[in-house]
């Protein structure tokens, strides 16, 4: 392997890594109920917060508010995939640049 198609591996590790952290470090707020339910998802999908209004916190509203949140989570899940699709064209475009035959 030479220098330069290491350098490139090296080059394109970082990036990687890069992208793994912004993933990391993206959000996205998911809303159900007019926003009356708030769930804030991570570019991993991790569920960082939930935030339920507290109008809804009456007794025998609980399913309700279930609902809400698995409907606010689908919609931040929603919002996520979007974000990362966007994401996937500027890698597509990461990786061509790495081809052996690309077009940089």
């Amino acid at each position: 392997m030479d220098s330069n198609m290491m350098r490139q591996m090296q080059e394109m590790q970082r990036r990687a890594e890069e992208i793994q952290k912004g993933l990391e470090a993206m959000e996205v707020e998911g809303v159900a109920g007019g926003g009356l339910v708030g769930v804030l998802m991570n570019g991993l999908s991790d569920i960082k917060k939930v935030r339920i209004d507290s109008s809804l916190m009456k007794p025998g509203e609980h399913q309700i508010v279930e609902d809400l949140v698995v409907a606010a989570s689908a919609d931040a899940k929603k919002k996520l995939e979007a974000r990362r699709f966007e994401d996937a064209g500027l890698l597509g475009n990461l990786l061509k640049s790495f081809s052996p035959l690309g077009t940089s």
